[in-house]
């Protein structure tokens, strides 16, 4: 079954500088390379928080659609595909009462990689199972076709 929660953290914002890099090595990004990376951040934000309201409401055509063929969500029990995945975002198992999403951090990995790191909240219980919130997210896109995909989830609860 799908549940938005996974274990560790995958650490790329250390990578991020070498996308801000200018021909001269300068650490200062270009004008219009940050104002390509401020449109790309908005338009993944954008994406995550849309992937929240279709996790609510069990919407498996926007999960089929916005993740890619060779999708991992990594969590505690493991890895789990694209399939399983959609699969469990169109069951009932899981009621998600509420979430909120905040916190965004940006980092483009390469021309076609990008990464958005935040913190999320939810009240979501899977079966008889509450999912551990709040907890930290790390969402790993790629550039395919035209269209940004997402091909890592990972999720780590947040000590209380």
């Amino acid at each position: 079954m799908m549940k938005r929660t996974f274990a560790g953290a995958i650490g790329f914002a250390a990578l991020s500088s070498a996308a801000c890099h200018s021909s001269t090595g300068s650490t200062q990004a270009t004008p219009s390379f940050a104002a390509a990376d401020a449109a790309l951040r908005d338009s993944l934000v954008a994406l995550e928080r849309q992937s929240w309201v279709a996790w609510q409401n069990h919407d498996a055509k926007f999960w089929q659609e916005f993740l890619s063929e060779d999708h991992m969500d990594i969590g505690p029990g493991g890895i789990t595909p694209k399939a399983r995945i959609v699969g469990g975002v169109a069951s009932p198992v899981c009621v998600v009462k509420s979430y909120a999403v905040d916190d965004f951090r940006f980092a483009r990995l390469a021309p076609t990689v990008a990464t958005l790191t935040y913190r999320a909240e939810q009240s979501t219980i899977c079966g008889t199972n509450p999912v551990p919130s709040p907890a930290y997210v790390n969402s790993v896109y790629v550039l395919r076709g035209g269209r940004w995909l997402n091909v890592i989830f990972q999720q780590s609860a947040q000590p209380r």
